[in-house]
């Protein structure tokens, strides 16, 4: 698979400068290991005139099929040669966009700290791939490219055999374009297009993929004229998903028409309960007190679990203090909203790695969530069944064992002071319970003891004589060492006796 990026410059203004918006030297060539394969980065020419770019994807079929775990196997014998005798490593498809990705990242996201107001203007682009899989022929591929900016899209069919024109055309097409475009937004074009014309995809196209069609098709896919056809191939016809992505780009599309926020637009999402920002003063106060908590704790290295729509994670990427931040959640739907929430797309590279949304169950074990500092449950354990909370206990003070762990949940006793919360309901349709200051600090002594930590119990919002505070928040501290040492050897033990 073969690209090429072309640009022009002046002696004042370099075509070198892409050079520094690509983040690839110019002098040198580069190889990159991706997930299917061996990507090169080399420049054929480069000169204060004319720079030219390109991108080589080796890729390995074999290992391809391996990889995909045995698919093919077991049905028609010629869809299982297929897996082994395809057009993969000459076409450019979704094996290429995600090495595109992977090459270009800082590119992609319209970053570059040595030029940054160049990586913002256009550039007069030529951009060439020599053989590209367009089901739909050329003319799809004119409608595809012609309302992206592009003064020439020139879409050429290639024939099956140049020795037999009485054949006719294959699928395939050479695409050459030119126009004045932001490298970035040329490049996220071709991240979302290239799998788009050849209407397949390498991998199993899941949820996340709608927040990835999202975030490179910002600013040029929500008016595109053939936005549907883009979004059902991009994601392989699945219904679900197709439906979710254009329910959100037509979000975006009456958000622009209205010059407002998607955000003001997009109000789905109920935001007004307790575990949100209804009180809002009582939110403040507990990620107040969460911080000042981490802050004592000398926490550097946080999880967020149960980060839900990542208010906290926010809070957190504000203090430098904090270098890293995972948030982990059950539902993709919080994860997608967090992410758009925090920006992720638009972030900076230090800043973007800082933080982490990972999708997760508290009730299962997960080594990935091992060495952190502190662990963060805010608003999370009245959520869970009480017969599942030892699993999520064990999940966070057994297994992951941060050094420091804060527990807050809603104090029922105040619960009477809720004007608008009849009697006897919960604060949350969600949850399974809300416990008295007595229960929970029971609860949380028991965890400490079981697990070898030392608690401390605070109150969040204003402190009534009567009922207490709205908010009880637990911090565990982690005292038992030993505890770690004699689980290290008890596992060593085990590999031992199975070796």
């Amino acid at each position: 698979m073969f690209l090429t990026i072309s640009t022009t410059g002046t002696p004042e203004r370099p075509a070198t400068d892409l050079g520094f918006l690509l983040h690839k030297h110019p002098d040198r060539a580069q190889t990159f290991s991706t997930s299917h394969g061996t990507a090169h980065v080399f420049y054929p020419e480069a000169s204060a005139e004319r720079c030219t770019a390109a991108l080589l994807l080796e890729v390995d079929p074999v290992a391809l099929v391996r990889r995909g775990k045995g698919k093919g196997r077991g049905g028609a014998p010629d869809a299982a040669l297929a897996q082994y005798v395809n057009d993969r490593p000459y076409a450019a498809s979704s094996l290429f966009s995600v090495a595109l990705a992977a090459v270009f990242k800082s590119a992609l996201a319209g970053v570059c700290r040595a030029l940054p107001e160049r990586a913002q203007a256009p550039l007069p682009l030529r951009i060439e791939v020599p053989a590209l899989p367009a089901r739909g022929g050329a003319e799809l591929v004119r409608k595809l490219f012609a309302p992206l900016g592009w003064e020439l899209v020139e879409a050429t069919a290639v024939p099956l055999d140049e020795q037999f024109p009485t054949w006719g055309d294959s699928r395939y097409v050479r695409l050459v374009l030119e126009g004045e475009l932001r490298l970035a937004d040329a490049l996220r074009q071709l991240y979302v297009l290239l799998p788009v014309l050849d209407d397949a995809k390498h991998y199993w196209v899941a949820p996340d993929e709608v927040d990835k069609l999202l975030r490179a098709g910002e600013g040029w896919l929500a008016d595109h004229p053939e936005r549907r056809l883009i979004t059902r191939r991009y994601l392989s016809h699945r219904w679900g998903l197709t439906r979710q992505a254009d329910q959100a780009l037509e979000l975006v599309r009456l958000a622009e028409s209205d010059d407002l926020d998607v955000e003001s637009v997009d109000n789905a999402v109920d935001e007004s309960t307790d575990t949100e920002e209804k009180p809002v003063p009582l939110a403040e106060h507990r990620r107040t007190a969460i911080l000042e908590a981490l802050r004592t704790a000398g926490a550097r290295r946080v999880l967020d679990l149960g980060c839900g729509q990542g208010q906290l994670v926010q809070a957190l990427l504000k203090d430098v203090e904090f270098t890293e931040i995972v948030g982990v959640d059950v539902s993709m739907r919080a994860l997608t909203i967090a992410s758009r929430r925090l920006k992720l797309d638009r972030m900076g590279e230090r800043q973007a790695a800082r933080v982490t949304l990972r999708q997760g169950s508290l009730t299962y074990t997960d080594k990935r969530l091992k060495g952190y500092d502190a662990a963060v449950l805010s608003e999370v354990i009245e959520h869970v069944d009480l017969d599942r909370l030892p699993a999520l206990e064990y999940a966070v003070f057994g297994s992951a064992r941060p050094r420091t762990v804060l527990v807050t949940t809603p104090n029922v006793e105040y619960n009477v002071r809720w004007e608008t919360l009849p009697a006897g309901h919960a604060r949350h349709g969600d949850h399974r319970f809300e416990w008295t200051r007595a229960e929970f600090r029971a609860w949380a002594r028991k965890v400490a003891e079981r697990h070898g930590y030392s608690v401390a119990q605070l109150p969040v919002g204003p402190d009534d004589p009567e009922v207490g505070p709205p908010t009880q928040l637990a911090v565990f501290t982690l005292t038992d060492t030993a505890h770690d040492h004699r689980t290290h050897r008890t596992e060593k033990k085990k590999e031992a006796e199975a070796a």
